[in-house]
């Protein structure tokens, strides 16, 4: 299958539109999400869209896209969804029971709690066991959690920067949870200046442990999306374009594939990475060791979603992205979850969503 035109469904409700040629997909990624019962999330900092992709009753792919104002950082599970975007951290709850169907989404998502931030830049976002939220605030370039009162409160800083300011020194980008907590972080360079990662982007990419404040690895370029699977420290080197793994002990990194694209996004499956890839653009993503790898292998980059086998490395399913549509900015999956969909925050849909809390929710139609 090589168009989305005959595969997926897309509704919208954000100026951005996605026509039939704006979306390709592997002929195998239906069956790939039927079989793992999965489905997925991801965001779109560059279009500002939340896009959810299921598989419909016919069998087919269905993509839906939700406009917010710029997607950043994602947390998902199939009752909840935290989205980071321009200002605020909303958080989306499926509004239906089990039996209950809006149209044909299994899962329906609606905006029920946002937080005012202003500008953070939050990238990676990650909801502990307590409840509580936590992000990588790249602006301030430090881990923080949400406050009542205040746009934020510190959680835990580099001990390298000396101050907090708004001006994204090291490019703090990446959580790790291990036990349910936040363990490891990436960052693009240990800088203490405005900007500073801009200079060290091709080497001098970070994972500290944050409960040590030691560094794991500072042998990586731009890398980001760190995430503890299955007794393994797995980051995306960005800038090279690999995803693999970092030995904690000698901070080697350890490559396990290549991806056409400067990937950022990282989540895991049954046995299977499902990664992030975005255009390289002028400024952060030109220039680095990634379009050498690219000229070598006589490809062009991507933009869209890969699905790796990590016993072969081999990449089996897909999606793809074309036109107006550039970069991703992170991917989540939603085990047990059919046909996602969800309603946007500025929708007028929203005034309808109505529901009642009690034994027996009741949810009246759009």
């Amino acid at each position: 299958m090589s168009a989305a035109s005959e595969q997926a469904g897309q509704t919208t409700d954000a100026p951005v539109r996605l026509g039939p040629g704006d979306i390709a997909c592997s002929r195998g990624l239906a069956t790939w999400l039927s079989t793992h019962q999965v489905s997925l999330a991801l965001s779109s900092y560059q279009t500002g869209q939340l896009f959810l992709v299921g598989v419909k009753p016919s069998g087919g792919i269905h993509f839906h896209a939700v406009g917010t104002n710029r997607a950043m950082g994602l947390w998902a599970e199939p009752q909840t969804l935290i989205l980071a975007t321009a200002n605020q951290v909303i958080r989306f709850e499926n509004i239906l029971e089990e039996n209950q169907r809006i149209g044909d989404a299994d899962k329906y998502y609606v905006p029920r709690v946002a937080h005012t931030t202003g500008d953070l830049d939050i990238h990676d976002i990650v909801k502990l066991k307590d409840g509580s939220i936590v992000f990588a605030n790249t602006m301030y370039s430090c881990l923080s959690t949400l406050h009542p009162v205040h746009s934020f409160a510190p959680w835990w800083t580099p001990d390298f920067i000396s101050k907090l300011a708004a001006e994204d020194r090291c490019h703090l980008n990446g959580i790790a949870l291990r036990g349910g907590k936040p363990a490891y972080v990436t960052m693009v360079s240990r800088a203490d200046v405005v900007n500073g990662w801009r200079d060290r982007r091709d080497l001098g990419g970070c994972i500290i442990d944050v409960r040590s404040n030691e560094v794991v690895t500072e042998n990586l370029s731009m890398p980001h999306s760190p995430r503890w699977h299955q007794g393994k420290l797995w980051v995306v080197n960005s800038g090279t374009g690999h995803l693999g793994w970092v030995d904690t002990a000698s901070g080697a990194f350890q490559e396990v594939c290549f991806l056409p694209g400067f990937a950022r996004g990282l989540s895991f499956h049954n046995g299977h990475a499902i990664v992030g890839l975005s255009l390289p653009r002028d400024g952060s993503f030109k220039g680095l060791p990634l379009d050498d790898e690219l000229k070598k292998r006589d490809a062009d980059p991507w933009c869209g979603v890969q699905i790796v086998n990590l016993d072969t490395g081999d990449v089996v399913e897909w999606i793809r992205f074309s036109g107006v549509v550039k970069e991703m900015l992170d991917v989540c999956t939603l085990p047990g979850v059919r046909l996602p969909s969800a309603a946007s925050p500025t929708s007028p849909e929203v005034s309808n969503l109505r529901t009642i809390a009690s034994t027996a929710k009741h949810v009246e139609p759009a």
